[in-house]
C-alpha cells in the first residue's frame, strides 16, 4: 500500500511540473522570439519483483505464471528534462527599423539560425528576439542592452542613426555598405542552454556557434521592420493544462482512498475486542 502512495506522489509532483513549465509559456506568449518548453513523462525504471514458495516452487504473486518468470512492477512518473521547440514563429510587422526577424528558409535537418549577441563578459549569446535598438553612442543593441554583433564578431554601430537592412543581413546606411548581421548556425538547436532573457549559450566546452554566413548551403532571410512572435499555442497549452490539472485531481483522489484504507486498518483491523 505505502508503494501506491509513492505512485501517486509521483504523478501529482509530474503533473505540477507540467503546469509550471506550460504557465510560463502562456507568460510569455507575447515575447518576442520566445520559443516554448516541451517536456515528456517517463515511466520510472521498471522493478523486478521476484518471490518464489519453497516448499513448491511456484510464483506466489502470479500462480499460473512459470516458476522463475519475474514480475514488472513499475514505481511512477517523471517529467523528463524540458527542451524549446525551435520551430518558426509568425512575424508580426512593428514600423521600426531597428526591428529585425530571421525567416528560415533552407536549413539541415533540424538546424536553426540566430543573431549573435555580445555578453557582458564578452562571451557570445545567441537568440531569435530581435527587437533592437541603437543606443546614444550608435551602436546596435539588443532589447536587454547587450550589443549585437556582425559576421565578424565586432559591434555593429550606426553612424547615421538611419539603416536599410537587407535579406541577406547586409546592412546599409544610404548606399554605402556598413557590415552584415552575425548570424549564427546551430546545427542540433537541442543542444542550446536557456540562458535567461530569450538567450542561449552552447556547453562550456562546445566551441560556438557557426557563422551561418559563410556556409553557402544555408539561407534565411532578414525581415526589417518585424519581429518573431512566440511560437506558443495558447489554445493547445490552456487545454494541455486543463488536463494536467485533472491529472493532479485524480493522483490526488488516489491518495487520499489510500489514506482511508490505512486509516481503517490502523483503527479497526488491529483493534483487540
Amino acid at each position: 500500500m505505502l508503494r501506491g502512495f509513492y505512485t501517486a506522489t509521483a504523478g501529482m509532483i509530474s503533473q505540477q511540473r507540467r503546469m509550471e513549465m506550460m504557465s510560463n509559456n502562456l507568460a510569455n506568449a507575447n515575447t518576442p522570439g520566445y520559443k516554448a518548453d516541451q517536456g515528456s513523462l517517463r515511466s520510472f525504471p521498471e522493478l523486478l519483483l521476484q518471490r518464489l514458495d519453497q516448499s513448491n516452487n511456484t510464483n506466489r504473486l502470479n500462480p499460473l505464471s512459470p516458476p522463475n518468470d519475474p514480475v514488472r512492477l513499475s514505481t511512477g512518473v517523471y517529467l523528463q528534462e524540458t527542451k524549446p521547440r525551435h520551430s518558426q514563429g509568425d512575424l508580426r510587422p512593428t514600423g521600426n527599423d531597428t526591428d529585425l526577424a530571421i525567416l528560415n528558409q533552407n536549413l539541415p535537418g533540424e538546424a536553426s539560425v540566430y543573431f549573435t549577441v555580445e555578453q557582458v563578459d564578452g562571451t557570445p549569446r545567441y537568440t531569435r528576439n530581435g527587437n533592437f535598438a541603437i543606443d546614444t553612442e550608435g551602436y546596435l543593441t539588443s532589447n536587454s542592452g547587450l550589443y549585437v554583433l556582425d559576421e565578424n564578431g565586432e559591434r555593429i554601430q550606426i553612424a547615421s542613426r538611419s539603416m536599410l537592412v537587407q535579406q541577406d543581413g547586409t546592412i546599409l546606411e544610404g548606399d554605402i555598405r556598413n557590415t552584415r548581421l552575425g548570424i549564427a548556425l546551430a546545427n542540433n538547436p537541442d543542444e542550446l542552454i536557456r540562458d535567461g532573457n530569450g538567450l542561449y549559450r552552447t556547453a562550456e566546452d562546445a566551441p560556438p556557434l557557426e557563422n551561418a554566413t559563410a556556409n553557402p548551403e544555408v539561407s534565411y532571410q532578414i525581415s526589417q521592420g518585424h519581429i518573431e512572435r512566440s511560437n506558443v499555442d495558447t489554445a493547445k497549452a490552456m487545454s494541455d493544462m486543463t488536463a494536467a490539472y485533472r491529472a493532479f485531481e485524480a493522483n490526488q483522489k488516489v491518495i487520499q482512498a489510500y489514506d482511508m484504507s490505512m486509516q481503517k486498518a490502523a483503527n479497526e483491523i488491529g483493534r483487540i475486542n
